[in-house]
């Protein structure tokens, strides 16, 4: 069974009119997962982050300028790319409480696998900052909430998305716990992400530059990052969901296809089923022109699902 975990507050952060981060995203996920191949979806409302699942991985004073920066009305600015509304700290808890409640479903055994049907997305935010559309990082959080009240030793965080999780790789960089594997567009934003970064040899990055398509895509996965993976042996597997890697998407120059993610869905959910009784739970990243992100985030869940 597939655990499939949103909230109403997660549409109602809005960046403003023509930011590419906007509600709409949420919408059309939702509205391609609200058909009868996906009826199998165990339909759950995310609850919020604690206060102590957040501090595990962000500091104190993140936390507050977060949760105290939505206004009343109107828009805060809390960096060039990254805005708080009336509800956006709802919307960040929500979105990290999901990933949490995903976590300790999938190891409680109510589920093999959840999907976090979210926003606003989490990787790029660090322990100090927001940035890149991201307020918390649930996949951290959630890798942090699995180690601290589950005492798992080895969890795997990985990242497709076409910007590299800087903000994840930054909280685990020195934490043999978590191994994080990322391929990712570069040169691109935030500019960080290079094979030579590798925290503890816990960080993996398979840098693609662009105009990389389907081929090289699946050749860096296949050849290069899966084997470490199945090496690493996990006992959970996290993902990091971003669709903007696809030929359509409007913030980068990747290639690849629907399909594509359905391929490194079935190949993740493979290395889950190996070492970590198919336990899997993944959260939306980014993904930025709506019709390729509802038919890969459909791929994605249908590859979950099977």
């Amino acid at each position: 069974m597939l655990r499939l975990y949103t909230h109403e507050s997660c549409l109602r952060h809005d960046p403003g009119v023509g930011h590419a981060e906007s509600p709409q995203r949420l919408r059309a996920v939702l509205q391609a997962l609200d058909s009868d191949r996906f009826a199998a979806l165990d339909r759950i409302e995310a609850p919020r982050a604690t206060r102590d699942q957040l501090l595990r991985v962000h500091e104190a004073a993140h936390v507050d300028r977060v949760l105290g920066s939505a206004p009343a009305e109107g828009r805060q600015q809390l960096d060039p790319d990254t805005w708080m509304s009336p509800g956006s700290d709802e919307a960040g808890l929500r979105a990290a409480g999901a990933a949490c409640a995903a976590v300790d479903a999938v190891l409680a055994g109510d589920v093999a696998r959840a999907f976090c049907a979210v926003r606003p997305p989490g990787h790029h935010a660090t322990p100090t900052e927001a940035m890149g559309f991201c307020l918390f990082n649930s996949i951290a959080v959630a890798a942090a909430h699995a180690m601290a009240q589950h005492r798992l030793k080895r969890i795997v965080i990985a990242d497709f998305d076409v910007h590299h999780g800087n903000g994840t790789q930054d909280i685990f960089a020195s934490d043999p716990r978590v191994l994080f594997v990322s391929s990712h567009q570069s040169p691109l934003y935030p500019e960080t992400g290079f094979a030579h970064e590798r925290g503890v040899g816990n960080i993996i990055n398979a840098p693609l530059p662009p105009g990389s398509g389907s081929m090289e895509f699946r050749h860096t996965w296949h050849d290069q990052l899966l084997p470490q993976m199945h090496a690493f042996k996990p006992q959970l597997v996290l993902i990091s969901a971003g669709f903007d890697a696809h030929r359509d998407d409007p913030l980068a120059d990747l290639r690849l296809g629907t399909e594509d993610y359905a391929w490194i869905t079935h190949q993740l959910v493979e290395l889950a089923r190996t070492h970590a009784g198919g336990r899997v739970v993944s959260s939306l990243e980014g993904g930025y022109h709506l019709q390729a992100l509802a038919a890969s985030a459909a791929a994605h869940v249908e590859a979950l699902l099977d």
